[in-house]
């Protein structure tokens, strides 16, 4: 079984990426026998114009990925734009991609709604997503609920292209739903996400972090006062504590007498303590940045020898290149 995932190198990756999907990424490693991993710089193109930046944030997020636990002798991660046979994949499925496919995109219109200029790019993302699963023959996608769609649209360009020209060339990826993945509120309330300007990044500077923590937004109840257990605050916190720990604060917050500025605090601990040993690993990795990149190179070096058979499939059945050779 062939597992694959991406991640956009758009910001600093924070405790929504981490517990909605990274810290499952590197279990996943150890459950099948090919598993990978890309960030995905060309999708960034889509938000991020500024070159340097976006080196840098791609350099962050392979650092975030090995801090996390990720084993570049079991797992194959890589940067996007060091396959390029991805773009021609998605040109080949944009040719039988209908627009109103695209225009159902909870992506696309989202984004719209929050400002982001309609671009083609961004109209087009779901194509590109798709070359990303379709290239590699991939058994399994990891996905949130809420990501689902994105999966089901590369199901279908696969199922067009195939029928298109008579051909079983691309493999239908089946979801796997990422079941103990927390969706983490925002310091806001709202789902964390750079977007919202409401993360609490990961490996920030630890003043950085504890400004995130104590901004968290609570309500003006008395300390002495019964609390809603399922406060942003207590979410948050929940996220570092056991199941008994939870029951035992869900009490105490019913019961009043807890403040929320105690909770903050003993979260901050706990996220430090939590992430103590991935940020020395993480600045270990950082001070060898020829080992990053060495990794990277020899990672996509792998990818494309998985890709290159896949694409040339592909080109056969659309008549596209010099024909193989027939016995």
């Amino acid at each position: 079984m062939r597992v694959l995932s991406g991640t956009q190198p758009s910001g600093q990756l924070h405790l929504g990426n981490y517990f909605g999907a990274l810290r499952q990424y590197v279990a996943l490693q150890e459950r099948y026998p090919e598993t990978l991993y890309f960030i995905a710089d060309y999708h960034s193109m889509t938000s991020l114009r500024d070159a340097a930046l976006r080196r840098r944030l791609t350099e962050d997020v392979a650092l975030d990925y090995l801090a996390a636990g990720l084993d570049p002798s079991r797992a194959i991660l890589f940067r996007q734009s060091d396959v390029p046979e991805v773009c021609e994949l998605a040109w080949i499925l944009s040719t039988v991609t209908p627009m109103g496919l695209l225009e159902r995109g909870h992506a696309y219109k989202d984004k719209v709604a929050q400002g982001i200029p309609a671009e083609h790019g961004l109209f087009a993302y779901p194509v590109l997503m798709a070359a990303d699963i379709l290239l590699y023959h991939s058994d399994l996608v990891p996905v949130g609920q809420d990501q689902k769609q994105h999966l089901e649209m590369a199901r279908d360009m696969a199922q067009r292209f195939n029928h298109a020209y008579g051909v079983e060339a691309l493999k239908l990826p089946e979801p796997h739903i990422l079941e103990d993945a927390a969706i983490v509120p925002g310091t806001d309330g709202r789902k964390m996400s750079k977007s919202y300007a409401n993360t609490i990044a990961m490996f920030a500077p630890r003043a950085e972090v504890k400004k995130a923590v104590m901004g968290i937004v609570t309500d003006s109840t008395p300390v002495a006062d019964p609390k809603d257990p399922t406060a942003t605050v207590f979410q948050l916190w929940n996220l570092f504590a056991t199941p008994q720990e939870r029951r035992e604060m869900a009490e105490r917050a019913r019961a009043g007498g807890v403040g929320y500025g105690d909770v903050k605090k003993d979260l901050l601990a706990r996220l430090e303590a939590y992430f103590a040993p991935l940020r020395e690993r993480r600045e270990q990795y950082a001070s060898r940045p020829e080992a990053v990149e060495a990794i990277l190179e020899e990672g996509a070096r792998r990818a494309r020898a998985l890709a290159l058979p896949v694409l040339a499939s592909v080109r056969e059945a659309a008549g596209l290149g010099t024909p193989r050779a027939r016995n």
